[in-house]
């Protein structure tokens, strides 16, 4: 593995059952300091693949490695403290926050999982945390119920950064957005990536959104890798019919 490789996958397969193969041979890195997008249809396979790379799933068949160790050959401890690095932001702002607990709960929360306290102390890092998505320390005694989906979201953002990850993926995370809301969420996670130098894996079905904050872009149909490239030449040259129709099919996200 290259020194600037921070994920790779190969070879990835998850088979349910004899006859479902959801993800077949898949094999890709994802450089230092970049962000990847994993783009296609719903059913393509791509949430798969962010799962198996983190280890959510067990993969059938294939390899992960992160920062040159063998991801699927750690064990419970040394997986825990990977985990740390290693975040992710899930689709729907709704059902990623729990509504029994209050967002000062949900922020301590990677905390009390790793068993880790900040060194500035809890509420500071909390308030820098909220600041940092660009909210303010009076959502800390909030319910998720009392927020709209971009200020949720925003809410998932800070907790997948609590523990200052390297690698984020954010699966789909303004696709259960409005428009204009989404965009916002976008430019945060772009100037995120600049301010700590996040590495991302970028799931989405809009190639214009893939294009404005991806450096490369790789095309998932049926489970299988189709093309990859930079997303310039990719967008602008795409060599798959498939990526064609995606890229047809999928309007513009005014973002800048």
């Amino acid at each position: 593995m290259s020194a600037d490789v921070m994920v790779e996958a190969q070879g990835l397969v998850k088979s349910y059952g004899a006859d479902r193969r959801v993800v077949d041979d898949v094999s890709f890195a994802i450089r230092r300091g970049e962000t990847l997008g994993l783009v296609g249809e719903s059913g393509s396979g791509k949430s798969t693949v962010a799962r198996m790379l983190l280890r959510l799933i067990e993969p059938t068949a294939g390899d992960v490695r992160y920062g040159g160790r063998d991801l699927l050959a750690a064990d419970a401890t040394e997986l825990r403290g990977l985990r740390r690095r290693m975040q992710i932001v899930f689709q729907d702002p709704y059902a990623a926050l729990n509504p029994r607990m209050r967002v000062r709960e949900i922020l301590t929360e990677p905390f009390s999982i790793h068993n880790e306290r900040p060194a500035e102390g809890m509420a500071a890092r909390l308030a820098e945390m909220l600041r940092t998505v660009g909210m303010d320390g009076s959502a800390l005694g909030r319910f998720p119920h009392e927020f709209s989906g971009g200020q949720r979201q925003r809410i998932n953002i800070a907790r997948a950064l609590a523990l200052k990850p390297e690698f984020v993926v954010l699966d789909e995370p303004v696709s259960a957005l409005d428009v204009s809301v989404g965009a916002q969420v976008v430019n945060l996670l772009r100037e995120l990536r600049q301010e700590y130098g996040l590495t991302y894996l970028f799931i989405s079905h809009s190639m214009p959104l893939v294009r404005y904050l991806c450096d490369r872009v790789a095309i998932m149909q049926r489970g299988k890798l189709v093309e990859l490239g930079d997303c310039e030449q990719v967008c602008d040259a795409p060599r798959q019919d498939y990526t064609r129709r995606l890229i047809a099919a999928t309007p513009e996200m005014p973002c800048r």
